[in-house]
């Protein structure tokens, strides 16, 4: 009997998740819903959704300072997101994981269905929560639309429809995304994902682990 205790006996440390701030909402949302007090989460600026070749040297800081800080466990909060391979390098040195799938359109989605549905949808542009939510500065503002509206056809000529990818039932938002849509001359189109892959990658990734 104690040595079955002892085989299944767990230790519960703290998992550093360093995140992109645009799932930082998601992220506390998923640790309060299952109770992961043990999650202590680090964000890197949202903003850098539009500026990739940011995010690897950052998290390489990070990573650096939680080692510093005595944390043996760490989670990336970032999909691919355009990097070009580069968190996967970082992963792949430092013995760490990140979230699976391409970018987060495709994580909240679930991959799996979100690669299998964009075949059919490449005149689709996504938005979330957090893009919603902020639309002036993630797309208005970079892309100059507010100054030269001539751009705007430029830009998105070859899209169909906006496609909001929302993680919570908020009417607001959702009033919101039909006027991104309408602002950008597409057709509008809702789906509630909720936290989808992203829940079940974090919870995975702070299980306990068997002591030793």
């Amino acid at each position: 009997m104690n040595e079955i205790s002892q085989t299944e006996r767990t230790v519960t440390e703290k998992v550093r998740v360093i995140a992109c701030g645009a799932i930082a909402r998601e992220v506390l949302a998923v640790k309060e819903a299952n109770g992961l007090a043990h999650i202590e989460l680090e964000c890197l600026p949202a903003i850098w959704h539009v500026y990739p070749e940011r995010i690897a040297p950052a998290l390489r800081t990070k990573i650096a300072e939680a080692r510093a800080d005595g944390v043996d466990r760490i989670f990336i909060g970032y999909a691919e997101c355009g990097t070009q391979g580069e968190i996967d390098k970082i992963c792949l040195e430092e013995g760490i994981e990140r979230i699976g799938g391409p970018h987060c359109y495709a994580f909240f989605t679930g991959t799996e269905k979100f690669l299998a549905e964009c075949e059919d949808e490449f005149t689709a542009f996504y938005l979330t929560d957090l893009i919603t939510r902020q639309f002036e500065a993630f797309v208005i503002e970079p892309l100059k639309l507010d100054r030269h509206p001539e751009l705007r056809d430029m830009v998105f000529g070859n899209y169909t429809k906006i496609v909001y990818l929302a993680q919570t039932e908020d009417p607001a938002l959702q009033e919101k995304a039909k006027w991104a849509a309408d602002y950008l001359k597409l057709d509008y189109e809702y789906r509630f994902t909720g936290y989808g892959d992203l829940e079940r990658e974090l919870v995975a990734a702070s299980r306990p682990r068997p002591a030793a």
